[in-house]
C-alpha cells in the first residue's frame, strides 16, 4: 500500500490547539506559523499545559498581521504581531531565547486563562534557536516545539496502540485520538512502528530527515476536550515501547528543502529507512 499524508497541523500557540490544513509551506524551523507565540510568566519561563491544561481549550487562529485567540467563557482577541524586535529573554527547556512582547491586552487576556499574571511573546527569529547538535546539522533551527521542527505520526501505529490500551488493565481509557500527540504531519499505509527506521522522507515537493523518536510527556495523557488526566498512553507504552527510561511515539523530522509545499493527499516516499530497528533513534 503507497504511504500518503492524511493530515497536517500547526501549533500557532505553544501547548494550544493546533489547526488542521489542507496544505502548508515548510520553512527550515518548521511548518510556517508553527509554534511562533507561547504564554510565559513573571520569571520569563515558559507555560505550558503540562502545568496548565486549561491551555489546550485555547483555539487559535492565524490571521493577517497576528492571531486571533478564542476559549470557553472568554471574549475573543486579535493580537498584532509586535512591530518591535525581541524585548525580552524568555527560557525554554531551561535555555533563553529572545521573543517580543505583544501587547498588554494580550498579557491581560492569557493571564485570565491561566489564572496567574502572564506575558504573551512572539519568537520573531526562529533562525536563533539550534537544534540538538547530537541529532541534526550546523544550521537546523527549531521555533517553539520542544526539540525538532516537525514531528510525523502514521496511523497505524495509533491503531495499534490503542489495540494495546484496549487489551490492557486500563482498556477504558481508550482508544485515543491522534490529537494527543500534537502531530504535524500524519501518514498512512505505513506497517505499524516503520517510522522508528525511517532515516530520509520525500512527501510531495518536502524532504526531511527523520533524525529522533520523540519521548513522550505527560502532555499525552491529558484528554484535551475535557481536561481530564489519565494513565495513558504513557502506561501502555512503558509496557511495549520504553527505552532509555522514555517512552516513545512517533519520529521527529528536520526539513531539508525550505520554501516547499505538503499538501494532504501527497504522496510519502521512504527514501533511507533502517531494518528492524530497536526502537527509534534515541
Amino acid at each position: 500500500m503507497p504511504l500518503q499524508l492524511t493530515a497536517i497541523n500547526r501549533y500557532p500557540v505553544k501547548s494550544c490547539r493546533g489547526e488542521a490544513l489542507s496544505e502548508a509551506v515548510v520553512e527550515p524551523w518548521g511548518l510556517a506559523g508553527d509554534r511562533r507565540w507561547m504564554v510565559v510568566d513573571g520569571d520569563n519561563n515558559a507555560v505550558t499545559a503540562r502545568e496548565f491544561p486549561q491551555l489546550l481549550f485555547v483555539r487559535p487562529q492565524i490571521v493577517p498581521d497576528g492571531i486571533r485567540l478564542q476559549a470557553p467563557g472568554m471574549a475573543d482577541i486579535v493580537v498584532r504581531r509586535p512591530n518591535s524586535p525581541a524585548s525580552t529573554v524568555t527560557l525554554f527547556h531551561r535555555r533563553p531565547f529572545p521573543a517580543a512582547f505583544a501587547d498588554t491586552a494580550a498579557h491581560e487576556w492569557v493571564s485570565a486563562v491561566v489564572g496567574r499574571p502572564c506575558t504573551f511573546v512572539y519568537h520573531d527569529n526562529p533562525d536563533g534557536r539550534p537544534t540538538n547538535a547530537e541529532f541534526s546539522n550546523p544550521g537546523d533551527r527549531v521555533s517553539l516545539a520542544d526539540g525538532y521542527p516537525v514531528l510525523v505520526t502514521t496511523e497505524e501505529s495509533l491503531a495499534t496502540l490503542n489495540t494495546l490500551i484496549e487489551d490492557g488493565p486500563r482498556g477504558d481509557e481508550g482508544p485515543l485520538p491522534m490529537t494527543r500527540f500534537r502531530p504535524n504531519i500524519v501518514v498512512s499505509g505505513a506497517e505499524p512502528w516503520a517510522e522508528d527506521g525511517w532515516r530520509l522522507m520525500q512527501i510531495g515537493e518536502a524532504r526531511f530527515r527523520a533524525v529522533k523518536g520523540c519521548d513522550r510527556c505527560v502532555l499525552t495523557t491529558i484528554d484535551p476536550d475535557s481536561g481530564r488526566k489519565g494513565k495513558e498512553p504513557i502506561a501502555t507504552l512503558a509496557r511495549h515501547r520504553k527505552w532509555d527510561g522514555v517512552t516513545w511515539f512517533g519520529m521527529n523530522l528536520i526539513p531539508d528543502t525550505p520554501g516547499a509545499t505538503i499538501r494532504v493527499g501527497d504522496h510519502v516516499d521512504v527514501l533511507e529507512a533502517v531494518s528492524h530497528p530497536d526502537g527509534p533513534p534515541r
